[in-house]
């Protein structure tokens, strides 16, 4: 008698059932199991029941199942795979999957296939219309005892429409933060009117009285609170504005390299050591390097400020470090400044919240870096103790980071067609 069974069955039993056949076609039809001679018992009964529950089953769970080989080949999928993905026999699964020609960088059952261990991840990829999707992918290996993993069992869930609710809700967030936002550009914009004024009155006064010392005096505060203003409009501007995350494959040193070049001068005409600490070697990472170098910026310049602010007198010294840990990059910028105590340390990521005064912070920088880590799949943390110094910790796990952009034309020619 022949075994009707699709490889999947074979695959997840490791064995063959004798004498056990489905009748009356495909999954969900409620047809019923006929049994050879040879079946008798109370044993054979529930051989049949699992028999007949595995191969209905596959075709009627909602989420799309594919079993994957070690060559990386799509061996066998249930229904909902091929509504979702499209054709899918002897097809590379990231060709299936993604639309790619190359295999993943950090391809999760290259990993399951090394260590045996179950796996979940959202991933990013494309269905069979051609769009985006975001699914949840558990990923399970098949093990017959003795012998070495040849396939792996991807469940994949859509959860697209709830990424789509999620980014829904944090817009709705945003905008009906607009009234608040708007409040504190006033506010802000008429502490560096007054600055303003009061540069020109000096600059005024000197020309008239043929000061130079004066003149030169009320010029400096115009500079000053021309470049405040300045920097007001960007910070606002980056919060506003829902900036998307572009990510690309980068070193992930390159950023803390820029921002430690553009800090050095201010630094050291402080009289801050602003020290680098950079774990060489790091294997590129997708990221949006013009955000994370938002974010180190803020943080090195809140940093220098701490320093500025604090009444004690020591050799102040601003660190900026990289490292990997377990997969996570983790960017970490330690000062030894003023420091926080804890009624100020619970409002450091509130809108318009600042320690250095209306005159001189908006507020608005870490709120800006806290979106740019979450946007890259991160979380920013930090410690700080009063007199002492701060410590701000952004960690990036490689496995939630932003998939790197791809040309138009690229993304057409790796679509796989309907």
């Amino acid at each position: 008698m022949s075994d009707s069974r699709s490889e999947h069955d074979r695959l997840a039993s490791g064995e063959s059932t004798r004498g056990v056949t489905r009748q009356g076609g495909g999954a969900g039809t409620g047809a019923g199991v006929q049994v050879g001679a040879c079946a008798k018992g109370t044993a054979m009964e529930a051989e049949e029941i699992h028999d007949w529950l595995r191969a209905n089953l596959f075709d009627a769970v909602p989420m799309a199942i594919g079993v994957i080989s070690r060559d990386f080949r799509v061996v066998e999928a249930n229904r909902r795979f091929e509504q979702t993905y499209g054709p899918w026999k002897g097809r590379p699964c990231h060709e299936v999957y993604k639309g790619r020609k190359e295999r993943c960088a950090h391809c999760a059952a290259v990993e399951t296939f090394a260590d045996g261990r179950i796996r979940i991840r959202e991933e990013e990829g494309i269905v069979r219309k051609g769009s985006q999707s975001h699914y949840l992918v558990h990923m399970v290996p098949i093990v017959r005892p003795g012998d070495e993993i040849r396939y792996v069992i991807e469940m994949s869930t859509d959860i697209t429409l709830v990424k789509q609710l999620e980014r829904e809700k944090r817009e709705a967030e945003r905008l009906a933060a607009v009234g608040e936002t708007v409040a504190g550009i006033a506010h802000g914009i008429k502490n560096v009117l007054m600055g303003l004024e009061g540069g020109m009155y000096a600059v005024n006064t000197g020309i008239a009285q043929g000061d130079d010392e004066r003149i030169a005096r009320g010029w400096a505060m115009l500079e000053e609170n021309v470049t405040r203003i300045s920097q007001f409009v960007k910070e606002f501007l980056d919060f506003a504005k829902g900036r998307v995350a572009h990510a690309r494959l980068i070193d992930p040193n390159e950023p803390v390299r820029k921002v430690v070049q553009m800090f050095a001068e201010q630094a050291a005409r402080a009289g801050i050591r602003l020290e680098v600490d950079l774990q060489e070697g790091l294997a590129p990472a997708p990221l949006d390097e013009e955000g994370i170098h938002t974010c180190l910026a803020n943080l090195v310049s809140n940093a220098i400020d701490a320093c500025l602010l604090s009444e004690q007198r020591r050799n102040f010294v601003v660190t900026v470090s990289t490292r990997e840990r377990d997969g996570v990059l983790v960017y970490e910028v330690v000062d030894n400044g003023q420091g926080m105590d804890y009624e100020i340390s619970k409002q450091v990521f509130s809108k318009f919240f600042t320690t250095k005064g209306s005159d001189r912070g908006t507020g608005l920088g870490l709120l800006t870096t806290k979106k740019i880590v979450h946007q890259h799949g991160g979380r920013i943390s930090f410690a700080s103790k009063p007199g002492q110094g701060s410590s701000f910790r952004i960690e990036l796990p490689r496995a939630d980071l932003p998939c790197p952009d791809r040309a138009p034309a690229e993304q057409r020619r790796t679509e796989p067609n309907p």
